[in-house]
């Protein structure tokens, strides 16, 4: 089996490599490349490794067209075209955890720094001045911080404003009562938080919803001589808005260490008054260095070599422990999924995806991922279960999940239904013995068959001597059946017919097939 290839094209902990090597991938470490020079590169690898300096773009994906993973050592992946990658089934992956404690505590350097004016005292006093009385600092002990996103790293920078014996309010709309209760903060809506906040650190990505989160208005609805922290995401803030406000006082300090444009070689807060920067230093330690890039290199090996999938920006986590038990389940998802888009006739508006039994009680998301990756495939070939949920909502496809812990005729089942111009239509499946996908039902008919390969899927009227005839047709036609499936409602009803043949069916024979007395539906199938 060939090993996974893998490219690092910007600067990590040379033990990235190591890792890449020891979990079975080959790799190659080549940085500084142009994007030209990436771009006739990256074909044949199937894992991008990257931090800052190089940018992913949607011409470079064109030209990556073994490429399976991109891997950031770090958060952000401004540098990565996501729905570029996520339409060309390429998995995005960051490192989040990384270094969540590096940045905090830059955060919280910028907060005490702020307090006491360490720079401009620092600056003066090298320059020969003794400038004591210019410099009245705040204490933070009592001081109110409110934190705009409590995540991971809002989280960390709580526990250390605690011990510094603040009281804490954050706003985020993702943080629980009981997640506020744990990490010691008080939740409040936005308005609160400025309403009360000594000083502000902001811990958000920067999306629609937060740009200029602390926008002019809010700014303005801030409380008077609050002192502002960014080191998450340059354009959080309106930069116009917040040097008006330090250069009127409303604002009492601000320290940024992310700009809207980056590198930040000029920019109009460098003159205002009680202005702290940092060149983008949030997660510049070398224990933050080295962990991003041991864990890419774990995640991106991880997937390539066993399937697991660990913090994907565009498709659902699968831990390495649990892909092993899951990838039955996927094979089977995805060839009901296949079937149904097979079968079902003109546009599919609606999909359910229901579990029951031992499949209720796995991970969802992969589940309903490779059912769309099978039923996409009716639209493209190109499709995996990075773009099929992506493709799906292009085509305006609603997508619901079912999950009934209860056990029925089968330990396990996973039931697909499609809405269609003519009722719902639904297949099913189970799993033998743990591990071998099986179809069980379609369109209310039991049936039991493997989905492999080539098939030809007959509906008739059960009639005497119909299976015969359908034998002989196959044999005029010097194709081999490698297996022979049947279903029925009831005696004399309608009634389902599955081959499997060594063979491509020829339009010639499907046509022929539908001339057999009592065929009602034809279909040539492919898994």
């Amino acid at each position: 089996m060939t090993k996974p290839k893998v490219l690092i094209s910007d600067k990590m902990d040379p033990n990235a490599a190591r890792i890449f090597e020891e979990r079975g991938c080959d790799v190659d470490v080549i940085t500084g490349e142009t994007p030209e020079e990436l771009k006739a590169r990256i074909g044949e690898y199937d894992g991008l490794a990257i931090r800052s300096s190089t940018t992913v773009t949607a011409e470079i994906l064109e030209a990556a067209k073994n490429l399976k993973v991109i891997g950031r050592a770090g958060i952000g992946v401004d540098n990565v075209d996501l729905a570029a990658a996520s339409s060309q089934g390429v998995v995005v992956m960051n490192t989040p955890f990384g270094n969540s404690i590096t940045t905090a505590e830059h955060a919280i350097a910028m907060l005490m720094a702020l307090a006491r004016q360490i720079p401009d005292a620092n600056t003066r006093t090298k320059a020969g001045e003794w400038p004591k009385k210019d410099f009245m600092g705040i204490e933070v002990t009592g001081k109110t911080l409110g934190l705009i996103g409590a995540g991971n790293i809002g989280a960390i920078v709580a526990s250390r404003a605690l011990g510094l014996k603040m009281k804490v309010v954050a706003y985020d709309p993702f943080l629980t009562p009981e997640r506020a209760i744990e990490i010691g903060v008080e939740k409040a809506d936005l308005d609160t938080l400025l309403a009360k906040a000594d000083f502000i650190t902001l811990h958000t990505p920067l999306t629609d919803e937060t740009r200029n989160i602390l926008s002019r208005e809010r700014l303005e609805r801030a409380k008077p001589g609050v002192r502002i922290v960014n080191c998450a995401r340059g354009g959080l803030i309106d930069e116009e808005a917040l040097k008006d406000m330090l250069e009127s006082g409303h604002v009492a300090g601000a320290a940024l260490d992310v700009f809207l444009n980056e590198p930040a070689k000029e920019n109009p807060l460098f003159d205002a008054p009680n202005f702290i920067c940092t060149p983008h230093l949030g997660a510049s330690t070398t224990e933050a260095q080295v962990n991003v890039a041991l864990q890419v290199a774990e995640q991106m090996s991880d997937y390539l070599v066993n399937g697991g999938v660990t913090n994907a920006l565009n498709m659902p986590s699968l831990s390495a422990e649990e892909a092993p038990k899951l990838r039955p389940y996927m094979a089977l998802a995805e060839n009901l999924g296949s079937l149904v888009g097979q079968l079902a006739h003109g546009e599919l508006p609606k999909i359910s995806i229901e579990t029951e039994g031992h499949a209720a009680e796995l991970n969802q998301k992969p589940i309903v991922g490779a059912v769309l990756a099978g039923l996409m495939k009716r639209y493209s070939q190109s499709v995996n279960m990075v773009n099929a949920p992506y493709m799906a909502k292009e085509r305006g496809i609603e997508v619901r999940e079912i999950r009934n812990e209860r056990e029925g005729t089968f330990q396990t089942l996973v039931r697909v239904t499609v809405a269609t111009s003519q009722g719902n239509r639904s297949v099913a499946g189970t799993l033998f013995g743990n591990s071998d996908p099986r179809l069980v039902e379609i369109f209310g008919i039991g049936i039991e068959a493997d989905l492999k390969g080539e098939m030809l899927y007959i509906v008739n009227e059960d009639l005497p001597g119909f299976i015969g005839r359908v034998g002989a047709l196959m044999g005029e036609h010097d194709i081999n059946i490698g297996t022979f499936h049947l279903g029925r409602r009831d005696s004399g009803g309608e009634a389902i017919i599955l081959l499997s043949v060594d063979q491509k069916i020829p339009q010639d024979v499907i046509d022929a097939a539908c001339k057999l007395d009592g065929v009602k539906v034809v279909r040539a199938l492919s898994f």
